[in-house]
């Protein structure tokens, strides 16, 4: 009678030394590290900072006090800032949806194929948003000009008297025509290269059952690119939420029309270095950036559920 031995594979392996796996679960933190260092340092750090300064405040008698949430109670009271909200919030509700329909039929019309000279136009559109900001401000502030700038030279040629761009009327006009004159091709990219990634036999199957272009639009291209449309959506929400430069570059040709609470970046900016008043900008910069904060998550919770 012979007994059955255990073949040799089916021997247990001994478990890997415990030195090694700590050494290879340390290895996924070295990559990232760098990484992790510089966000601390340049996006969590300031946070934290504002966070504390907003805690306390300079007083004449006795200096720096811990006042802890009164900084926060005086800015839900402050009416220049809830101004300067409901004006940016007006500048997102007209501006945004223009920058982006402009956006998303030029994006459209270049994946079309029907256009000619589709890459010379993308080139063309996608340009402004090359030119920095300051600079686009600065030659849109001089066509704006009523004296020496091209409305002005328009006036004298034709012994007309255009209104004023940068008027208390429409000067938030004239900052949202600048900014959608930047960003109408930044968007645009994101759009087409949403549209570029389609399965072209989507289009084949369109094609088979006779669907026009409208019809391939709002069935196929439309839904395909929801992603990219809800986080242009996004982006242009914090943007316009962020609105500083254009009306702090303006403000020296419209000082009527720009006051220093215009926006509440500007406003934040005008407490801080204006004012010295920087426990109180920092409470203004916290509150504004938790309402950014819900906003973009509201919306990318509805853009994004199914269904919608």
């Amino acid at each position: 009678m012979t007994t059955l031995q255990p073949p040799a594979a089916a021997k247990r392996r001994p478990d890997r030394p415990p030195a090694k796996r700590d050494r290879r679960s340390w290895t996924g933190w070295g990559f990232i590290g760098p990484f992790v260092t510089v966000f601390a340092l340049v996006f969590l750090a300031p946070i934290v900072y504002s966070i504390y300064l907003s805690l306390f405040r300079d007083q004449l008698i006795g200096g720096t006090t811990f006042v802890g949430l009164d900084n926060y109670t005086q800015a839900l009271k402050d009416e220049q800032f809830w101004d300067s909200l409901a004006r940016v919030s007006l500048f997102l509700a007209v501006q945004v949806p223009i920058m982006l329909g402009i956006a998303l039929l030029i994006a459209l019309a270049l994946d079309s194929g029907r256009l000619y000279g589709k890459d010379f136009f993308r080139i063309v559109i996608f340009l402004p948003y090359a030119v920095p900001a300051v600079v686009a401000t600065l030659m849109w502030g001089f066509m704006y000009g009523t004296k020496y700038g091209l409305v002005g030279d328009i006036n004298s040629a034709f012994d007309i008297t255009l209104p004023d761009p940068l008027s208390s009327d429409l000067v938030l006009a004239s900052i949202g025509n600048i900014v959608t004159w930047e960003f109408i091709g930044y968007n645009m990219l994101i759009f087409y290269s949403a549209l570029r990634v389609i399965p072209n036999s989507l289009y084949e199957a369109a094609e088979i059952d006779g669907a026009g272009q409208f019809r391939i639009i709002s069935a196929i291209k439309l839904p395909a690119i929801r992603g990219a449309l809800v986080i242009a959506t996004i982006f242009s929400i914090i943007g316009s939420f962020q609105l500083f430069n254009e009306p702090a570059i303006l403000r020296p040709l419209a000082r009527n029309a720009i006051t220093t609470d215009f926006t509440p970046n500007f406003y934040t900016y005008s407490l801080s270095f204006n004012g010295q008043q920087h426990n109180y900008s920092a409470a203004v910069a916290i509150i504004m950036g938790l309402i950014t904060m819900v906003i973009a998550y509201v919306v990318q919770l509805r853009g994004m559920r199914k269904g919608a």
